[in-house]
């Protein structure tokens, strides 16, 4: 009988192409890899104080909101993780639910989020490590105009310069960096809800019912205000199909992919939500300005709670959670590049395709990624305004992408051509069978309605500091209208007439 490192190597062999890349993912790196990438520690920390200031404490109801519908997307992508256990799992996927069209753009799309994505996650070690170590700030005092923002700039690309190196290195190291940081971060996010639940002063109905204000002379009303608010979950709850993105290197990817994806989202929902409600609960006043300060927010409520020392453990914790949540990102985007440049579609295709013989992982997307975040987090430094439109938008162009695949799949279902045919006759371990439609359709609509709600042209989202300018208020359709219809345009005009399957790849 064949091992599941065996089987896995013939199926990839059965999807045309050759086995290169390292397969030494186990069980608990594969549910590694989704829990970093959406990093609670990270994501909820770094934008508490946004949450707060635009919905007050009750915003906390957009955390549930946004896991249920992330879940429905989920739900799909296990399924398509059980039968297609793929590298750029988005762009494999979507290539066999509709068409090569399709499927690049749901690549490109994703490929380039992703890129900003991993220059707007370095970030949060601005909001962390100078209230870990005042050495941290190494440009200027912190009350320049620019000293904050050319700091960030300056720790984010050591942070990617770190990333870049460990994923040149091989999988075996970043799989070993990456376990160990989430049983750090799962530790510690366990232990600061004890202590922020031994802190609470007040029940969760007081939380949960304060709007401090907020959506009042508003057209309407705490809605409008509660929707803005959502953006801070929406920001945080995605990234669980990285998992899925490392099929080639997991062991018994069909059975491990799926449940590490499920697994993934729903440890980060009960972390993050019960992190966010025991924290507003531990605070002395919940109309603190501090809480909606970029400088205070949820790692002020922590040092309130568990002391200077304890506290600044703690916030130790919350950097190595950054470090390893943005060494998932830039994993999951090394393995998009990869494989759109495995099937020629991209420049240079065979270079970033060419897998390093000794350390068995692609080499030069992981150098390329790591120079072109850096190059986006230059932005940052005399307009800030600026990155924080784009990163905004990266947002947006990964729920598209998620979109490009559920549609496609619930297009398949309602032509009765889903389940797909078999690529072969290995066991498919999860399936969510007469579930699929109505989860389908529901990952659908929620996946267009969010996607619409974050890329809304909200001055105070989009271009909330002076000087205003319509481009930055309505950055959304007009950036993302450019890279898709440069992309667009690049394929038809020249791509797709190269698009295969490369040799040295080919099985």
């Amino acid at each position: 009988m064949d091992t599941p490192t065996q089987q896995g190597d013939r199926s990839l062999t059965d999807f045309g192409y050759n086995q290169q890349l390292d397969r030494r993912i186990g069980r608990f790196s594969s549910f590694a890899a989704g829990v970093s990438y959406i990093s609670i520690l990270t994501g909820t920390f770094q934008l508490f104080y946004f949450g707060v200031g635009a919905g007050g404490p009750a915003y906390v109801w957009s955390w549930p909101i946004v896991f249920i519908g992330q879940l429905m997307v989920a739900l799909c992508f296990a399924e398509l993780a059980a039968r297609y256990p793929i590298a750029g799992s988005l762009y494999n996927w979507t290539k066999r639910l509709g068409s090569r069209t399709t499927a690049w753009m749901a690549g490109w799309m994703m490929l380039t989020a992703s890129i900003v994505t991993l220059s707007a996650t370095v970030l949060a070690y601005q909001i962390t490590l100078p209230q870990l170590w005042s050495g941290f700030q190494v440009v200027g005092d912190g009350t320049g105009t620019y000293d904050v923002a050319v700091n960030a700039v300056v720790l984010g690309s050591a942070l990617v310069l770190f990333t870049t190196l460990v994923n040149a290195f091989g999988v075996k190291l970043m799989a070993r960096i990456n376990s160990v940081g989430v049983f750090i971060e799962l530790i510690a996010a366990v232990l600061i809800i004890v202590i922020l639940a031994f802190s609470a002063v007040r029940g969760p109905v007081e939380v949960l019912t304060e709007t401090a204000g907020r959506g009042e002379g508003q057209s309407l009303g705490y809605l409008g205000a509660f929707l803005v608010a959502a953006l801070a979950s929406g920001y945080v709850m995605y990234g669980f199909d990285t998992a899925s993105s490392m099929g080639e290197e997991t062991i018994d990817a069909r059975r491990t992919a799926p449940r590490a994806i499920i697994r993934a989202i729903t440890a980060s929902f009960l972390l993050g939500g019960l992190i966010l409600l025991f924290g507003l609960m531990s605070v002395q006043d919940l109309t603190d300005p501090q809480l909606s300060s970029s400088t205070g927010g949820l790692q002020y409520v922590l040092l309130s709670a568990a002391g200077g020392g304890l506290g600044k453990v703690f916030l130790a914790s919350i950097a190595v959670a950054i470090t390893v949540c943005c060494l998932a990102v830039h994993t999951a985007t090394i393995r998009m590049m990869f494989a759109m440049a495995r099937d020629n579609n991209l420049p240079f295709a065979a270079r970033l395709a060419r897998v390093d013989p000794k350390r068995r992982t692609p080499v030069l997307p992981a150098v390329l990624i790591g120079v072109l975040a850096i190059a986006v987090l230059v932005v940052n430094i005399r307009q800030p305004q600026v990155f924080t439109a784009v990163t905004s938008i990266a947002v947006v162009m990964i729920y598209v992408a998620y979109l490009l695949v559920t549609v496609p799949m619930l297009l398949s279902r309602l032509r009765g051509r889903w389940p797909l045919p078999a690529d072969d006759d290995g066991p498919r371990h999860f399936s969510l069978g007469r579930w699929g439609l109505p989860v389908n359709v529901l990952a659908v609509l929620w996946g267009g309605g969010m996607a619409l709600n974050l890329a809304w042209p909200r001055r105070e989202v989009y271009n909330a500091t002076e000087p205003h300018h319509w481009y930055l208020q309505w950055a959304a359709f007009v950036f993302i209208g450019a890279i898709a219809g440069i992309g667009l345009a690049y394929y038809v005009l020249r791509q797709r007439h190269r698009t295969g399957v490369l040799a040295d790849h080919a099985a």
